[in-house]
């Protein structure tokens, strides 16, 4: 059995071991940490999970097709009950045996037709290699004038090093970014006895809830619908429909007292939290414009007013930190602070045998997309689906790059459908006219790729409209007249005539909105 390297046991390593073990082979996870899980291990080095810490996606999202949360957990599980749950997906598929913890790996370089992977034990030749090591392990702490001389009790941190919210008690705090590590640190300090919280910030981001009339936002927002709209819709048309679900559903952050985001919702960016704009309504959280300057403890605003501070906490993002690569792979990946030139995010036309996975910047739930990604990297492996041509991936690669300098984030629905066509298990609507309204309006959950293609599950239809009824029918029944419109359009715009065929079969079923909702 040929042994294929995975670099870090976090979600998306295990997720690839699982498949590279169905697919034939023997994974070997090396991880740096004392624990696999990646940041849910709450190990205190590697991690940047603090006290209070639930995750921002649904437990139906955050979870892998194989393996669901058990009974009672919370909508939004803790950071606990995460770390447990990947110690079960670990155990179910025998991933401790493979796994090699405390064991960070110092090299990984090509030689000839085989990749050498250095670690503190010595060297190991693997014909295949998969990095998963993640996206959000080296913070980055903004260039701020003065920065140095901050003289407060608290000192300058960021958020990954926010673990004892007890050591705020008290004090003025000044949080930095409006990414939802910030705004949700930010309410946690708010609601744990700072005397004051101020949130500065760039540019002010859209503000959406977790939870929508008890569904959760990620069943509504990252839909197939989205994903296909966003192929065949103008992107002004796109950001125009985004804009108003996400004033319908959130309102906007000036309506709180936060100060008005740019019109373009693609510009502004979007973030979340349950209770961050309540706050600021309440005047708990003040917000102010982006640092100009500090001195001692003053800190001075871009507006030119100053205010006196006993800690400061960035929640600026992270560099893409890949240490391991040597010289050559550096240079031909052209890796920096936030690049790294791949094909669809996962391969290279020149590095035959290594693939990436997990390392973009994502909105949204993470685990049906690395579930994708992992089986999409397994099979071509194996040579169950036939790889990417070099011409493809030459062409991919040049695309990237052509992308460079501009923002970089993608979105759930987007990448759940590009992996799933390039794995082959996308679900065939036609299949399951009964189902049309989950699965084109509903939740991307990653039992709803396993209904389709390799490793396809016989009940994985009524499993995953059991995972849509937890919640209630999703969207509303509102909505329905909508989402006829919507897909009517659609079919429109694509000219597609064997899709018109099909929304004509399912539009006459979804006005029939309450069998859809049994």
């Amino acid at each position: 059995m040929e042994k294929v390297a995975v670099i870090g046991a976090g979600p998306a390593g295990m997720v690839t071991a699982r498949y590279l073990n169905s697919e034939g082979f023997e994974p070997v996870l090396f991880e740096q940490g004392s624990r696999i899980g990646g940041q849910w291990s709450a190990d205190p080095e590697h991690s940047g999970v603090w006290p209070a810490m639930r995750t921002n996606t649904s437990r139906v999202m955050t979870c892998f097709s194989d393996l669901p949360h058990e009974a009672g957990t919370p909508t939004y599980p803790t950071n606990e009950a995460m770390g447990e749950y990947l110690e079960r997906y670990a155990k179910m598929f025998d991933l401790t045996r493979c796994t090699r913890l405390k064991t960070p790996v110092r090299e990984l370089r090509r030689d000839a037709d085989d990749w050498i992977i250095r670690t503190d034990a010595g060297e190991e030749r693997f014909g295949q290699v998969v990095v998963a090591t993640g996206r959000y392990h080296k913070p980055t702490i903004p260039d701020v004038p003065g920065l140095g001389t901050f003289s407060g009790t608290a000192g300058v941190n960021h958020t990954f090093s926010y673990k004892r919210p007890e050591d705020y008690r008290g004090l003025r705090v000044l949080v930095g970014g409006c990414a939802i590590s910030s705004v949700e640190i930010a309410s946690d300090l708010a609601g744990l006895g700072a005397a004051r919280v101020v949130v500065t910030n760039r540019r002010q981001r859209y503000v959406l809830p977790k939870l929508v009339n008890g569904v959760p936002l990620d069943h509504m927002a990252f839909t197939r619908f989205s994903a296909l709209s966003k192929e065949w819709f103008p992107i002004s048309t796109v950001g125009a429909g985004f804009k108003q679900f996400v004033l319908t559903v959130a309102g906007s952050p000036e309506q709180f007292g936060a100060p008005k985001p740019a019109d373009d919702v693609f510009k502004a960016g979007i973030t979340m939290s349950q209770f961050f704009l309540p706050l600021v309504a309440e005047g708990r959280i003040s917000i102010k414009p982006w640092i100009e300057s500090v001195d001692g403890r003053t800190v001075r605003f871009m507006d030119g007013s100053a205010e006196d501070f006993d800690g400061i906490i960035f929640g600026t993002g992270y560099h893409l930190d890949l240490p391991f690569l040597g010289d050559d792979l550096r240079r031909t990946l052209d890796v920096d602070a936030q690049h790294i030139d791949l094909y669809s995010f996962t391969f290279h036309p020149d590095l035959r045998g290594l693939a990436f996975v997990g390392l973009y910047e994502q909105i949204g739930p993470y685990y049906p997309v690395l579930e994708l990604q992992a089986r999409w990297i397994a099979y071509t492996m194996s040579g169950a689906i036939a790889a990417p041509s070099k011409e493809e991936l030459e062409a991919g690669v040049a695309a990237y790059r052509a992308r460079r300098g501009t923002p970089q984030t993608v979105l759930t629905d987007t990448m759940a459908i590009l992996f799933a066509r390039a794995a082959g298990v996308e679900p065939e609507l036609e299949r399951w006219p009964e189902l049309a309204r989950p699965l084109i309006f509903g939740p991307l959950t990653p039992m709803s790729f396993r209904m389709s293609g390799r490793d396809s599950l016989p009940d994985a239809p009524q499993r995953f409209a059991a995972d849509v009824r937890i919640f209630g029918c999703v969207p509303s029944n509102q909505l329905a007249p909508m989402q006829i419109g919507q897909l009517q359009g659609l079919a429109k715009a694509r000219g597609d005539e064997a899709f018109s065929r099909y929304v004509a079969t399912v539009c006459p079923r979804l006005e029939e909105v309450a069998a859809d909702c049994d």
